[in-house]
Parts: structure tokens; sequence; C-alpha cells
């Protein structure tokens, strides 16, 4: 039976030091929801699931709402800091350690979480709606690592590459034979 996650990748949103769970959408993150309420509208998506972080959520929340669904949260699927939001560390310190955290999966900077342990949380998750809602089509509120992660488990070629070419917003759709990733397509263009 095939299952479809689609997962939507947050829209912009300002960076703004403690307010990782609170920050919304830009002006242009919100213009770019609409935008993937109008791409994913016809899709006949079943089910809307989200990180418990505002951007995720506001990102999908007009699509959810043309479908009268509510978004449920699952706080495993929050995004994975690679080191505590209490450091200060400069991009290409990010940049490095996230790249290190795909080769080495128990990689992370002081007070982060690992490659793995992020998997270990967020990916029972998915397998609890794959086979819940097995033959359905599940949009995923999400964010741009955590979203890797998660790709990685299923085939180790989505990694460090993949995570920087992605876009906020972003959409792939994944096919799913039960538990095997057979297919992912970026909707987003």
């Amino acid at each position: 039976m095939t299952t479809f996650l689609y997962m939507i990748r947050h829209a912009e949103s300002p960076y703004v030091a403690g307010n990782e769970r609170l920050r919304g959408l830009s002006v242009k993150g919100k213009q770019d929801a609409r935008q993937i309420d109008q791409i994913l509208r016809h899709e006949g998506i079943d089910v809307f699931v989200s990180s418990p972080y505002t951007r995720a959520i506001d990102t999908i929340l007009l699509l959810a709402e043309a479908y009268g669904q509510t978004i449920l949260e699952y706080e495993e699927l929050r995004e994975r800091p690679i080191a505590s939001l209490d450091v200060s560390i400069t991009e290409l310190e990010l940049l490095d350690a996230v790249e290190q955290s795909f080769t080495d999966l128990d990689f992370k900077l002081e007070g982060g979480e690992s490659t793995r342990e992020a998997q270990e949380r967020a990916v029972p998750v998915i397998k609890q709606l794959l086979k819940k809602h097995a033959g359905s089509k599940i949009a995923v509120g999400t964010h741009g690592n955590i979203m890797t992660i998660i790709m990685n488990y299923f085939d180790s070629d989505y990694g460090f590459a993949f995570w920087k070419s992605t876009s906020k917003p972003d959409i792939y759709r994944l096919e799913f034979e039960e538990e095997q990733l057979k297919s992912v397509k970026r909707l987003w263009e």
C-alpha cells in the first residue's frame, strides 16, 4: 500500500535569539505559505502533522484550513539543535558541524543533539504515521535539518549536500511502500 509524506520545510522566519519555538513567518514567508497552499491544494492530503514550532505550523496552516483539518503537533518533530541554543557559534562553525554530523552520526557540539539522537526521537513518529495512516497522504510541517535527518534514515544519500541544497520553504513528496522509501520528488520551484 502506497503512503505519501509531504515534507514541507517552513517558510522564511526571521531569526531571533532565544525565540526558537515561537518565531513566526516574515512577510515573504507568509506569501510563500500561500503558494504552498496553491501547490498542494489538490493533492488530496488526509492528515496534517507538524513540529510544535510556530514557523512550521504557520507554513502549513492555510493548507490545513483549506482541507478543514487540524494540525497534530509532535514534539519529537522539532528542529535538531546541533549545539546548545545558549552558545553563540559562527555560520561557518554551524555548517562544519552539520556536515560532520552526517558523516559521524554521533557528532554534536556542546549541548547539542547528534543525528542519531534526532533520528531516535523523530523516526518512530514517522513510522507510527506510516502505519496508522497507511495508504494516505500526510503533510508534515518541518525544518530543514530534522527533515534531512529523517530522510537520511530511510536513504543515506540524503545528507549534508541535500540539506544545503534545500530552500525556505521547500516541499518534497516521499512515496513509501510500508516503511520502504521508494521515491522522492521536489514540488517547490
